[in-house]
């Protein structure tokens, strides 16, 4: 089987815990941010936030506005879910086509995959704190953004 068509594991999490996990990742994948409203305590903790990103759950909608811009056809496709009451890992992966400005580069067209891999903790049906790990250095990769070259590289190796 392919690794893109996998079915979704879940293991040792609630139904509730899983709906607001899975609702998280909706936001995204559906540019709603208003979904977060459903899936996220009002202070959620985002660990790390982005460089202009305010904290709590509205600190985190401009940004979902943002990828939405930045990056046509996105999806977000969550693997596995492991947990534990009130604990949840997730294995996902976003993938997309960079069609507007990221991280200070330019549209290059080019499709991405990047795997991301996260830790929540859940309350009351909602995430209240969430760890997260993306590959942006493996995605400036695949968008052609790295490694940078000066002005004027014209692929010689300098001598």
């Amino acid at each position: 089987m392919d690794s893109n068509d996998q079915e979704l594991q879940v293991h040792g999490v609630s139904p509730e815990e899983r709906r607001a996990v899975e609702t998280l990742y909706r936001a995204f994948s559906e540019n709603d941010p208003d979904l977060l409203d459903e899936a996220v305590a009002a202070d959620w903790q985002d660990i790390p936030l982005a460089p202009h990103q305010q904290p709590g759950r509205d600190g985190m909608k401009p940004l979902i506005r943002e990828f939405a811009g930045a990056f046509q056809d996105l999806r977000i496709t969550v693997h596995e879910i492991i947990g534990a009451s009130g604990r949840a890992a997730v294995r996902a992966v976003i993938t997309g086509r960079h069609t507007g400005q990221w991280f200070g580069i330019a549209p290059t067209g080019r499709a991405f995959r990047i795997p991301i891999h996260e830790f929540h903790h859940i309350a009351e049906g909602k995430v209240t704190r969430t760890w997260h790990l993306e590959d942006w250095f493996g995605w400036l990769s695949q968008v052609g953004a790295w490694p940078v070259r000066p002005a004027g590289y014209d692929g010689e190796a300098a001598r």
